[in-house]
């Protein structure tokens, strides 16, 4: 039921990205938060923030999409015909491919005269520099994720038009030629469809092309901030949900949890080493955020939700995989109530605030699931393992402070 005491315009959700992984954690967190958080419609707050695959998340609760109806529809998808799949996400940028390909011979014939024409004035490194441009910006094309989002957003009750929504939708992609930040949906950013905006805010440099709108260029928007909780802030947000899911992993910290079958980062190449090296400066640049949010608007609550650093399901899932979605989702599901009945004592003072609860007799129902079959089973397993890892931490911290007495 919606809480009548408190407008709604004062809620806020901001929602960081993280690729697929990011995205179906943060499906998972807002279920257990929509059904736990009395007072707090996640699909009726006032204002919604995302950036890249989280700003697909926000849009769809601003077009009054549920999480349970977005778990539904792109967790439980069998098919492989939804947005989370390889053909849609791993399209190759032929477009980028051949336009660059046409500019090779022209810029590779310059470098070569070049070098010719005064090969003891420079080495042969220096003038082939000028290949930079010959080179693709991106290896997949995200067009059909925008076309498909498109068509999700143009179905009955739903809208592809910031202007015609109910609720405030910030979608942040950052400009290319300035870095600074492109707040779409914002009074003159609103004529862009939203769909268009998310490709942008999704273009994550490297992995796609840059996307052009009103002639300009566009990337990734957690390039200029992470979650761009200050949009929310400043359209009058007084209690902020966030969900950030861009955390760098720490494999002693799971090692000493009882995880230590991962081998190092590094065996993973390429692609988990930029993956590492990316959430850590992002993460980093996050928490000096949040410090200055308290700063800035101190009549305002921002209640910031993140896997744990430890957490080897975050980083490693196979998101194409249709069993490992489904238990990242649970995963973030049942992580996120047991953060919930773990920082109760913190959390609800502050909810209290906005005439906001959260519901102990749901977070102490063992039996609740996002899996279909055998959910009471699920239920209580986690409960054993969070049980487990919270003695764990306890034991560490009882070692710790022996350590310290020892020492003095």
């Amino acid at each position: 039921m919606k809480d009548e005491t408190v407008p709604h315009e004062s809620f806020g959700v901001a929602l960081a990205g993280g690729g697929p992984l990011g995205a179906i954690y943060e499906l998972g967190a807002l279920i257990a938060l929509d059904e736990t958080l009395k007072g707090f419609d996640v699909t009726d707050a006032g204002t919604y923030v995302g950036v890249s695959s989280g700003a697909f998340i926000a849009a769809g609760l601003a077009n009054d999409m549920s999480p349970r109806a977005m778990h539904g529809m792109f967790i439980e998808d069998e098919t492989g015909e939804g947005l989370l799949n390889a053909k849609l996400l791993m399209q190759p940028a032929a477009e980028e491919y051949a336009k660059r390909i046409l500019a090779l011979a022209p810029v590779l014939c310059s470098a070569a005269m070049d070098y010719l024409a005064a090969p003891c004035a420079q080495s042969f490194g220096e003038s082939f520099q000028r290949l930079g441009p010959a080179l693709p910006t991106g290896i997949f094309d995200n067009i059909g994720v925008a076309r498909a989002l498109q068509k999700l957003f143009s179905a009955p009750g739903r809208t592809d038009d910031f202007r015609r929504l109910q609720r405030k939708l910030f979608v942040v992609a950052t400009d290319l030629d300035s870095g600074n930040k492109a707040p779409f949906g914002a009074p003159g950013w609103d004529d862009v469809p939203i769909s268009r905006a998310i490709q942008a805010s999704a273009a994550l440099p490297g992995l796609f092309p840059p996307v052009l709108i009103r002639k300009r260029w566009y990337v990734d928007g957690v390039l200029n901030r992470t979650l761009h909780a200050s949009l929310a802030l400043q359209a009058g947000a007084k209690l902020l949900l966030c969900v950030n899911t861009l955390v760098p992993f720490d494999a002693d910290l799971a090692a000493r949890h009882g995880d230590k079958r991962r081998p190092p980062i590094v065996n993973g190449g390429l692609p988990l080493v930029l993956a590492q090296t990316f959430r850590a400066i992002v993460h980093s640049r996050m928490e000096v955020g949040m410090s200055r949010y308290r700063r800035e608007y101190p009549d305002a609550d921002v209640v910031l939700f993140e896997p744990e650093r430890g957490d080897p399901e975050m980083f490693f899932a196979n998101v194409f995989s249709y069993a490992d979605r489904r238990r990242l989702c649970e995963h973030a599901y049942q992580r996120t109530r047991a953060a919930l009945r773990r920082r109760y004592a913190e959390l609800q003072p502050i909810f209290d605030r906005h005439g906001v609860t959260i519901d102990r007799s749901a977070l102490d129902d063992d039996s609740r699931t996002l899996l279909r079959a055998d959910a009471s089973k699920t239920g209580r397993r986690f409960a054993l393992t969070e049980a487990m890892s919270s003695l764990d931490e306890a034991l560490d911290r009882l070692s710790a402070a022996l350590k310290r007495q020892r020492a003095a």
